[in-house]
């Protein structure tokens, strides 16, 4: 089963502005970014303004709101187990962080948090932008970074 879903509309933030590196996190500047395209094979990819992209191949966890009122709802990429993340479609980000422990959070206007944690096996997630922004989290629990410039950090 494939499932792709767009939008059109007009550019989103500006990237001008690089993710910023912290003590055990990045700062991803994608917010008020939308989601203008889901697609599904053996990942979930969130395709967002300004050319950035968001591919999950680990389980996610999709919340709503507080976890006491709305538990979270597990994704799972692989087998296709994905419908509730269509809730994220036209979303707008509000925050991305990549941990440097390999898990990314993302929290949308909709009131819904995303999370995927680093795999002990693969590559859980990766986040990719313009000017040859990549993010990785790598197995057992690091984060790979490719910079504008071309050099990598992990």
């Amino acid at each position: 089963m494939a499932l792709d879903c767009r939008i059109s509309q007009g550019a989103g933030v500006s990237t001008e502005e690089s993710p910023v590196e912290h003590e055990n996190r990045w700062v991803l500047n994608l917010r008020g970014m939308s989601v203008t395209r889901i697609s599904v094979d053996f990942r979930l990819v969130l395709a967002l303004d300004s050319a950035w992209e968001v591919a999950l191949e680990a389980p996610v966890n999709l919340s709503h709101g507080t976890t006491h009122a709305n538990p979270s709802v597990l994704l799972n990429p692989e087998s296709q187990d994905v419908e509730a993340a269509l809730a994220l479609f036209g979303a707008k980000v509000l925050s991305a962080v990549a941990e440097k422990s390999g898990t990314l959070r993302l929290v949308f206007d909709s009131g819904h948090h995303l999370t995927c944690s680093s795999d002990p096996s693969f590559e859980a997630w990766q986040v990719t932008g313009p000017r040859g922004w990549r993010f990785a989290s790598l197995p057992g629990g690091d984060l790979a970074v490719w910079s504008g410039s071309g050099t990598s950090e992990f």
